[in-house]
């Protein structure tokens, strides 16, 4: 266990906050999942019922998402396009890791047609988005908690992360102490990361699309919009995987719930409620108005910064996050096919703000200690973080 002095400081409100958000976002996620599909649709009323414990487990569930996991881990093993080196570690050493996400993608898309056209009845999958979201949900718990005992028993000081051991079991849980938690060369954070979470996402998002053409003859302006959109965000994510290998996920936080609940449960299930709603509350979307949205996702591209320099100049001049305010207009745009009449399809734009503003002041602290005078002068500078004149 590393020295008192030496722990960062402790973060999310503490062992206190842990607790909570490890019920509070499972609680969120079941209850965006159950009101997506209620008539009121209401973000902020009660969920319209609380279901029961068989609507929750199903072996058939189970079977579904183990076998989902295996697809994605044997296509992490499958040989890469190219092999990285991360950041360089306490002990100075870089871990390697698989440039292979877009390819599991390819693969993915190609067995699922296949699987398709052999008669796969993914259409049906919607109906499943409950008990799956539960299996996602226990895995996460399982998962931490074995995590967790790892890196207890068997990680030595320096692979353990900054802020996940602060010798709290609950904290140190919900954060993660290990940095880098393996199995050879098989990385569990990183494999968690983009994989199955993410291309689970469009997976949902394309069952939904489906089973709106059989429900009303062919899939909705809106619903190929927001499919359209969030594809393509999966897809450069995917094909720019490396870019991964420097944030903060990866560089900082250690593998704990925190990541291993999000990746897993959150991305897929609660992503994809734009879509979710599109299926149960149809909205008409005429071509003028889709043209607008498609050029407002578009506005989302802002090039980012791939040196150690501070950047005072083009979008870098006005804002310290542009890439942040370019998810906020993406976020905006994966909204809006869904109308203005619910509140609900806006959960991803409003929860998004509160996480980027969240990390950008984790982002600032980090700096400040890397740079220290010299990022006072930058923020001099420029003196808004992530909305021009606004933030």
């Amino acid at each position: 266990m590393a020295p008192q002095g030496s722990r960062a400081p402790l973060e999310f409100g503490g062992p206190l906050g842990a607790a909570a958000l490890m019920l509070l976002l499972p609680a969120t996620m079941f209850h965006l999942l159950l009101v997506a599909r209620s008539g009121p649709a209401r973000l902020l009323g009660p969920p319209p019922y609380l279901p029961e414990p068989e609507a929750l487990w199903s072996p058939r569930a189970l079977l579904l998402w183990l076998t989902w996991l295996g697809l994605q881990v044997a296509l992490y093993l499958l040989p890469a396009r190219k092999v990285a080196e991360g950041q360089e570690l306490k002990d100075k050493s870089r871990l390697r890791y698989p440039i292979n996400g877009f390819q599991a993608l390819v693969v993915t898309a190609l067995l699922v047609g296949l699987g398709v056209s052999a008669g796969l009845p993914l259409a049906a999958l919607p109906e499943m988005l409950l008990p799956l979201a539960f299996m996602a949900t226990l895995t996460a718990f399982i998962f931490s908690l074995l995590l967790y005992l790892k890196a207890l028993i068997l990680a030595p000081a320096s692979a353990l992360a900054p802020g996940g051991n602060s010798g709290n079991p609950i904290y140190d849980f919900f954060l993660g102490r290990e940095l880098n938690p393996r199995i050879c060369s098989f990385d569990f954070k990183y494999f968690c990361e983009l994989r199955p979470g993410l291309i689970g996402w469009i997976l949902i998002n394309l069952a939904l699309l489906l089973q709106e053409a059989e429900l009303r003859g062919s899939p909705s302006l809106a619903m190929w919009l927001v499919n359209g959109f969030q594809l393509l965000y999966v897809g450069d994510a995917l094909w720019h995987e490396e870019a991964v290998l420097t944030t903060m996920d990866i560089t900082h936080d250690g593998f704990g719930f925190m990541l291993a609940f999000g990746d897993l449960a959150w991305v897929p299930f609660t992503y994809s409620l734009q879509a979710q709603f599109l299926l149960y509350h149809p909205q008409p979307l005429e071509l003028p108005m889709a043209s607008a949205i498609c050029l407002i996702n578009g506005l989302e591209t802002i090039s980012t910064a791939t040196g150690r320099q501070l950047l005072v100049s083009g979008w870098w001049g006005m804002v310290r996050h542009p890439n942040y305010l370019g998810d906020l207009i993406m976020a905006l745009a994966w909204s809006l096919p869904c109308g203005v009449s619910h509140l609900l399809p806006y959960f991803y734009l409003i929860y998004f703000t509160a996480l980027l503003v969240h990390r950008e002041a984790r982002d600032e602290q980090q700096c400040l200690q890397k740079y220290g005078l010299a990022w006072h002068e930058y923020c001099r500078r420029v003196p808004y973080r992530i909305v021009p004149y606004i933030y």
